[in-house]
């Protein structure tokens, strides 16, 4: 499999994706047209648009899926499928709705490039269960692409975002739910990405990442880290 799994899309400062743009070229490879599922937002049309400027510095064209009257015909001759993110229950159910799960699943499996960025990296895993965010509508259940044997948690901040701040951490949510599923959690900061070609995963970028697992300690994963460990043999 070829994915490319952004913790974030926009990094402070900067345009959408232009703290990714060597990854993403490196992940598109030859590949001129990308497929946009931007689904996870309300204004699919905007959305698209946005993706579609960020990557022209790259000469890649972007197509929404809701620009085709089959879109899961159309997914499955995609090139590359890109999603994108915005709420995870809003594009799961999506997703569910428009019977895209399979498709997807079954077309990067047989090697297309995947790339997702936050809502959209988080369905590459087993489930949605460690997504950040409300569930505004409600999916058929929790199961997700299944493409990595270990969960996605974006955009995260270790401990107490700010001194005053008195619940719950994410570390402590993330606790949670490996109390109550044995699955490895991938919790990526700002700024980083997990790159997996193949027989290989590492982590990209500038933020790093770190790993959670039941009954053990954290592991504080530094950019450039080799990550292939994560995958069964």
């Amino acid at each position: 499999m070829k994915l490319l799994l952004l913790s974030n899309s926009t990094d402070y400062g900067r345009s959408p994706l232009e703290h990714a743009h060597s990854a993403l070229r490196d992940a598109l490879g030859h590949h001129r047209t990308v497929t946009f599922i931007p689904f996870a937002q309300r204004n699919v049309d905007k959305y698209t648009s946005e993706i579609a400027a960020a990557l022209r510095p790259l000469d890649i064209s972007v197509v929404g899926a809701q620009a085709f009257a089959d879109i899961r015909a159309a997914v499955n001759e995609s090139e590359v499928i890109y999603v994108g993110g915005g709420n995870t229950f809003r594009l799961l159910k999506a997703l569910q709705d428009l019977r895209l799960m399979e498709t997807i699943s079954k077309r990067v499996v047989a090697g297309i490039p995947y790339i997702g960025d936050s809502a959209g990296s988080i369905i590459a895993g087993p489930t949605i269960q460690t997504t950040n965010d409300m569930p505004v509508v409600e999916p058929a259940g929790f199961r997700a692409l299944g493409l990595l044997p270990f969960q996605i948690n974006p955009h995260y901040i270790a401990g107490a975002a700010v001194p005053q701040f008195m619940g719950e951490t994410r570390d402590e949510r993330i606790d949670d739910f490996l109390d109550e599923v044995d699955v490895p959690v991938l919790a990526l900061r700002e700024g980083s990405w997990l790159r997996v070609d193949g027989d290989e995963a590492w982590i990209g970028g500038t933020g790093g990442a770190s790993v959670f697992q039941r009954n053990r300690e954290v592991r504080t994963v530094e950019p450039s880290s080799d990550l292939s460990w994560l995958f069964p043999c």
